[in-house]
C-alpha cells in the first residue's frame, strides 16, 4: 500500500489561498478516480476538485470555513500498489509526520479541528490517520448522553425536561448537576421538546463569510453617507403599463429596467457616481461604460451579477439580462466574470423595500443606489389631494470622493426624469 498527498492546486490567477466550503468525502471514505473530493472558493469562484487517484482517505487538511494555501495538502488517499503523484513512498512502519499547518478562518466560536498524524502501525485494512471529521464539530466531555458523568436522578430530570446531557457544560469539573441543568434552561439553554427550538452554533463560511468580510471592509475603509429623496413614479408606471401591453414576444417590464434606464441616463451629467476608487494609489477611475451591480438574493447569501454596458442597451434587453443573470446567480451557474467589474450598484428589495435603506457601497465602487418600495400615497397636487404612486429612493456615496452636493444633484436630475419618462428616453 502507499500513500498518494493530493496538494491544492492553482486554480486561478493570483490566488495565493482558498476556503474549504463544502467536503465531499471524510476519513475512511473510498473515492474513485475523478470523484468529487471538495468545493473550494476563492475570490472570484467556487472550484469543484476531483481525485487523481482511487483509494481510501486517510488525512484531511481541516473543516469546512479553514483557509489552506495553494500548495499544501488537501487530503491524503490511501492507494495499492507504489506511491505516485507527489506523495511519498510509503514504509511499513511509518514514522509520524507533523500536521500541515492549516490557516483557521477568523470565526468566533468555530470548532477545533485535529489532523492527527498517521498511527504507528495501523491495521492492514484500517486507514492510516486518525482526525476529527471536518463535517462534526470537536465534542466537549462526550458524545452521548449515556457517557456523560451524571446521577441517576439528574438523568431522569434531564430526560423529563427533554434536555440532551451532551450540550450540558458542568460548571465544576466533569459531573453534571442539578445546577448546571437550570443554569442551561435559564441562561441560553433550551428544551428539545415541542415548542422552543434548541441553540444552535452555525460556522460562517463560504459566501456568507465573504459577504461578512466584504461588507466588513466598506464600512471599514469607505466614510459613507446616504441622502433619500421621494419621488412620483405615477406616470413612469402608466407609461410601463402601456409598453407591456403591447410587448408582444417580447419580456414583461417591471420598474427596474426604466429606473437603470433614467439612472445611466443621468449618468452622462455626472460621471463622478460610475466610478472606483482605488484609495491605496489614491486613483479615482471614472467609466464611459456603465456596468450596473445588481444585488441579488440568494439562498448562499447575497450576490452581485454584472448587467454590462447598461447604457448602451433597450429596456427589453435590460429586462432579458436581469432575469438570465439573477437565474444564474441563484442557481450557481453564474461565470466569475459575470459576477465581477462593476461600476455602480443597485439594490433593491421589491416590495419589501420599506420607507427607506442605507445600503453598504459595494467597494470599490463609490456609490450604491437604493430604490424603495412603491406605495400609493394622497399627495397634494396643484392644490388638490390625490392619490399617486410614490417610491423613495436612497443614494449610498464615498464622501472622499463624492460631496453632498454633487448626490443630491444627481438625485434631484434622476428624479425629474423618473417623473416625467419622456426624458429618459429622449436625447
Amino acid at each position: 500500500m502507499a500513500t498518494y498527498t493530493f496538494n491544492l492546486p492553482d486554480i486561478g490567477e493570483g490566488i495565493a489561498e482558498a476556503e474549504i466550503v463544502a467536503w465531499h468525502v471524510k476519513i475512511g471514505d473510498r473515492v474513485e478516480e475523478d470523484g468529487r473530493i471538495a468545493d473550494m472558493m476563492t475570490d472570484k469562484a467556487t472550484v469543484e476538485m476531483e481525485s487523481p487517484v482511487s483509494g481510501i482517505v486517510t488525512r484531511v487538511a481541516g473543516a469546512e470555513g479553514d483557509v489552506i494555501a495553494i500548495g499544501s495538502m488537501l487530503v491524503e488517499i490511501e492507494i495499492e500498489g507504489e506511491a505516485g503523484g507527489d506523495a511519498p513512498a510509503a514504509e511499513s512502519t511509518p514514522a509520524p509526520a507533523p500536521a500541515p499547518e492549516v490557516i483557521e478562518a477568523e470565526t468566533p466560536k468555530a470548532p477545533q479541528v485535529a489532523v492527527a498524524a498517521p498511527a504507528a502501525a495501523p491495521a492492514p485494512a484500517a486507514p492510516k490517520a486518525e482526525a476529527v471529521e471536518p463535517s462534526r464539530p470537536a465534542q466537549s466531555g462526550s458524545e452521548a448522553g449515556d457517557k456523560v458523568l451524571a446521577s441517576p436522578v439528574v438523568r431522569q430530570r434531564a430526560r423529563d425536561l427533554g434536555i440532551d446531557l451532551a450540550k450540558v457544560r458542568p460548571a465544576e469539573g466533569a459531573r453534571i448537576r442539578h445546577a448546571d441543568l437550570d443554569a442551561y434552561l435559564n441562561y441560553g439553554g433550551t428544551r428539545a421538546g415541542p415548542g422552543r427550538a434548541a441553540d444552535e452554533e452555525i460556522r460562517v463560511i463560504g459566501m456568507r463569510k465573504r459577504i461578512a468580510q466584504n461588507m466588513a471592509e466598506s464600512k471599514r475603509h469607505i466614510p459613507h453617507f446616504t441622502y433619500v429623496e421621494e419621488i412620483d413614479v405615477t406616470k413612469m408606471e402608466d407609461m410601463r403599463g402601456e409598453m407591456n401591453a403591447s410587448r408582444g414576444n417580447r419580456p414583461k417590464l417591471t420598474a427596474l429596467p426604466i429606473l437603470i434606464a433614467a439612472i445611466c441616463k443621468t449618468l452622462r451629467e455626472y460621471p463622478m457616481l460610475n466610478a472606483r476608487y482605488d484609495d491605496e494609489a489614491n486613483v479615482v477611475t471614472r467609466f464611459g461604460a456603465v456596468h450596473l451591480g445588481i444585488a441579488t438574493q440568494t439562498d448562499a447569501g447575497l450576490m452581485v451579477p454584472v448587467l454590462r454596458g447598461a447604457e448602451s442597451l433597450s429596456v427589453w434587453d435590460m429586462a432579458s439580462e436581469i432575469a438570465r443573470l439573477a437565474d444564474a446567480a441563484r442557481s450557481g451557474k453564474a461565470k466569475s466574470e459575470e459576477l465581477s467589474g462593476s461600476t455602480l450598484t443597485l439594490t433593491s428589495l421589491g416590495p419589501l423595500g420599506g420607507i427607506a435603506t442605507t445600503p453598504v457601497i459595494n467597494r470599490p465602487e463609490v456609490a450604491i443606489i437604493g430604490p424603495n418600495k412603491i406605495v400609493e400615497r394622497p399627495m397634494v397636487v396643484d392644490g388638490t389631494v390625490v392619490i399617486r404612486k410614490m417610491m423613495n429612493l436612497s443614494i449610498s456615496c464615498d464622501h472622499r470622493v463624492v460631496d453632498g452636493y454633487d448626490a443630491a444633484s444627481f438625485v434631484q436630475a434622476l428624479k425629474r426624469r423618473i417623473e416625467t419618462p419622456i426624458y429618459i428616453f429622449a436625447d
